[in-house]
């Protein structure tokens, strides 16, 4: 074996190591912001199901935080039905539910955002 097979082998050992490292890697860090993305949209169905549970379904913003990382925000608004619910005399009105959860990961800002239609009491 001659010193320049030698260093072709090296040259190629060293490529194929620097795509399996990247490769490596690559996963990682998907694994990382998949893992993220559950937390976030476990956070935010459980906010969503909290309202007209354990939050009172009425119109308004609530916000909080979670660990270091997570911010939620729920917003709750009146569906306009123009005036429908009036004329029918129906004893509920609609809300719309918003949750939006915020992170941030390698620097960027990550949302998500959920939103529901609820039934609650006319006020």
């Amino acid at each position: 074996m001659t010193l320049m097979e030698v260093l072709v082998a090296f040259v190629v050992l060293s490529l194929t190591m620097a795509v399996i490292l990247h490769i490596f890697s690559g996963g990682m860090r998907n694994s990382r912001l998949t893992d993220s993305y559950s937390r976030a949209v476990f956070l935010a169905q459980s906010r969503l199901a909290a309202v007209g549970v354990e939050n009172a379904l009425v119109p308004g913003e609530e916000s909080g935080r979670v660990g270091t990382s997570l911010q939620w925000r729920v917003n709750i608004a009146r569906v306009d039905d123009n005036g429908e619910a009036d004329r029918l005399l129906m004893p509920v009105r609609q809300y719309l539910v918003r949750v939006q959860v915020a992170w941030q990961e390698d620097g960027r800002d990550k949302q998500i955002e959920l939103s529901s239609v609820r039934l609650g009491p006319r006020q």
